[in-house]
């Protein structure tokens, strides 16, 4: 059987395409798909598991839809991070630990966000780490909702400022970072997002390590196979004349 791995399609209200390439993909899966892995940022951002904004309704519907077909499991990403029990509950989705590993066909796979081996942005991992903890997230989602909308536009606009004067290879992850996760889970194929660099990377020792690409001017799905590895760039709909572009095999 094979398993579809999608990230950081950064869904909101401004870019309505967005929502309606996951619909249509999720609604369109080939049988022989039997688990869909969202590997982070799958909203441009989540302000709690009570959002009843109307962005928030129709992600739980699609993924709830969606669930009741295949198994389909989330991560939680840099935008997502407040993902919770009562989401997964409403949904049917399964939250997964961030980094986790699988097995696809019979083949262990590292999957992670892939924020955290970004070790050479050193203010990034700063904020990652009050982020991620549940002291801070406790703190946030106990004030309003309106409040919460408030402080994550806040989020939102300091992080734009602070990357447009970083270099961008700071802004990748760091190899060693890559070969030290890869040598403690003891795998051959590691599969990501974050970076928005989409590629095939084949690496010492006969492994390989996918990158997921963001869904900006197009879509961007990978698809493991028994003996497969299918990434590939498809048309958003209402994205203008774009063309998909063709599937990448390999990388350097």
């Amino acid at each position: 059987m094979a398993a579809l791995f999608i990230s950081d399609l950064h869904i909101d209200a401004t870019r309505p395409q967005v929502l309606t390439g996951l619909q249509r993909l999720l609604g369109t899966l080939d049988d022989d798909i039997d688990a869909v892995y969202i590997l982070g940022d799958l909203v441009e951002v989540w302000v709690g598991d009570d959002d009843d904004g109307p962005t928030a309704v129709a992600i739980r519907d699609t993924l709830g839809r969606a669930a009741q077909r295949r198994a389909v499991h989330v991560m939680h990403g840099n935008r997502d991070f407040l993902f919770g029990a009562r989401f997964a509950a409403e949904t049917g989705v399964a939250l997964l630990e961030d980094p986790a590993v699988i097995e696809v066909d019979g083949e262990r796979v590292l999957i992670a966000h892939g924020d955290a081996y970004c070790t050479r942005d050193l203010a990034y991992q700063k904020a990652r780490e009050q982020l991620r903890s549940k002291a801070w997230q406790a703190g946030v989602l106990a004030m309003s909702l309106i409040d919460r909308r408030a402080l994550a536009a806040g989020l939102r606009a300091r992080s734009i400022a602070a990357n447009e004067n970083k270099a961008a290879n700071i802004m990748d992850v760091t190899p060693r970072a890559i070969e030290e996760a890869m040598d403690a889970a003891d795998v051959k194929l590691m599969v990501h997002g974050h970076t928005h660099r989409p590629g095939i990377h084949s690496l010492t020792g006969g492994r390989r390590r996918i990158v997921l690409g963001d869904w900006h001017r197009c879509g961007w799905k990978l698809t493991l196979a028994p003996g497969d590895a299918n990434l590939s760039c498809f048309a958003l709909p209402m994205a203008g004349r774009q063309r998909s572009a063709p599937p990448l095999t390999s990388g350097s």
